[in-house]
């Protein structure tokens, strides 16, 4: 990175922001509070709070949002006159899905191999450190040239809603000039990329019944319903030959317009193993940031171990539907659940249940605030031209803000590379990727203040 003030200060805070970064992670902060306590992401909120206020922030708060979990905000004034920029990161994280196969503990800050590990340390709360470390900077070189606001989500993992509908009671509460999301991501690590779409979501637990209760499959198999198999046929209905997502009356023929994801270094990026085929059709861009996308998160049945000889009377699945901008996910709601009872065998009886809905967003790309982005981009990496790129998972807020601010510009930028591995065991941060991008931000802030 080419010598400059910004740079350099961010350099010298690095050492602690890796401490400050261990402690944010250390707590077990996972907003379902059926599995995890849930004084760990209160005591995470409050961390935060304290921070902010260390900082000078004003009106330091905990949102207690309706879903039953908190958020935290603040508001750092400016220069009289100066515009608004709102600055998101959420501090809830993914369970640790199986601890065994973590290298190091989960909740641990752990340095190997030039990354820092640990649950959370791209996906968000590594966010919420690029955030500090680029006001810190500015205060260091001249002051923070803007009015800030910051809000930290506590349940954007488990796609609860509590701030979308905390905010939507309170419109002025987040209203800002520009919002900058930092829970995206580079293409690749060393690559500057703002995100320019977002997939939308939705969400729904299916049911099957099929018998008052389990049989023994020797002496009724072969002619009472089975509800697990009904369900495995139902679920697989959901696919075409190929894998493709086929939800009766959704289109999924999108293109992408953007960047190229080479096939290859999409199979190194997901690990795919050897010999086995990527699904669906089109480039691996139009599959990922274009078209819908449906996943099986989990299935309710007995596990193989303990498994008893019985026709199974019930079965259920919760069953994720991702869907690029364009498509309402409350339609998209609609298809599915139609597709699901439509597509259900054996007159079996079926029930779905609705979860959670995220919207799609596309951002106005070739904005002032882009311009400005794309600006400190290429000095925090030089060399190198910020590019654009979808994200297939869905920042709920992103619909919300945009819905109530519509002038407002958001931009969405962040730690989760491919190598961070976000939601999967191992999950890590790039600690020159935090630098660069506090960095970028830093210059960001500067350049549009200067607009």
């Amino acid at each position: 990175m080419s010598s400059n003030p910004i740079a350099e200060t961010v350099a010298s805070l690095m050492p602690g922001a890796k401490e400050e970064l261990a402690e944010l992670v250390a707590f077990r902060s996972v907003a379902d509070f059926g599995q995890f306590p849930r004084g760990e992401s209160e005591a995470a909120a409050g961390w935060i709070a304290s921070a902010l206020r260390a900082e000078g922030f004003e009106d330091v708060a905990l949102l207690d949002t309706p879903d039953g979990t908190q958020s935290v905000y603040g508001r750092l004034p400016g220069p009289e006159g100066a515009r608004t920029v709102l600055l998101y990161a959420h501090y809830d994280v993914q369970p640790p899905l199986d601890e065994a196969g973590w290298t190091s503990p989960p909740f641990e800050l752990t340095d190997r191999d030039g990354r820092w590990y640990g649950r959370g340390t791209a996906d968000c709360k590594g966010g919420v450190l690029m955030h500090l470390l680029a006001l810190r900077a500015l205060k260091v070189n001249g002051g923070v040239p803007v009015h800030v606001k910051v809000i930290v989500e506590g349940s954007e993992e488990q796609g609860t809603g509590g701030l979308e509908r905390y905010a939507e009671q309170r419109p002025g509460l987040l209203a800002a000039d520009t919002v900058v999301i930092g829970d995206s991501g580079n293409f690749r690590a060393g690559l500057p990329t703002a995100t320019s779409t977002l997939r939308g979501m939705t969400m729904v637990r299916v049911r099957v019944d099929t018998l008052e209760g389990n049989l023994h499959s020797g002496q009724f198999g072969g002619a009472a319903p089975d509800a697990l198999a009904a369900l495995i046929r139902t679920l697989d209905s959901l696919r075409t030959e190929d894998g493709s997502t086929a939800v009766d009356g959704l289109a999924a023929d999108g293109d992408w317009e953007g960047v190229h994801y080479d096939e290859e270094r999409f199979r190194q990026d997901a690990r795919v193993l050897d010999g086995v085929e990527l699904i669906g059709s089109g480039t691996v861009a139009d599959r990922i940031w274009a078209r819908p996308a449906v996943t099986v998160l989990g299935i309710d049945c007995p596990p193989v171990v303990g498994a008893t000889p019985s026709v199974q009377a019930s079965a259920r699945a919760l069953v994720s539907l991702r869907v690029p901008p364009g498509t309402e996910p409350a339609h998209a709601t609609d298809l599915l659940q139609a597709h699901l009872e439509r597509h259900t065998p054996w007159g079996a009886r079926v029930e779905v249940e609705r979860i959670g809905q995220g919207r799609p967003f596309r951002a106005r790309a070739g904005s002032p605030a882009y311009r400005a982005m794309a600006d400190a981009m290429a000095v925090a990496y030089p060399g190198e031209e910020m590019q654009y790129a979808g994200q297939g998972g869905s920042i709920p807020l992103c619909g919300t803000l945009a819905a109530l601010y519509p002038e407002a510009e958001i931009l969405l930028i962040g730690l989760s590379e491919p190598e961070a591995r976000i939601h999967a065991v191992n999950e890590s941060v790039s600690p020159e990727e935090l630098e660069r991008l506090s960095v970028a931000e830093a210059l960001f802030l500067r350049n549009y203040a200067a607009i």
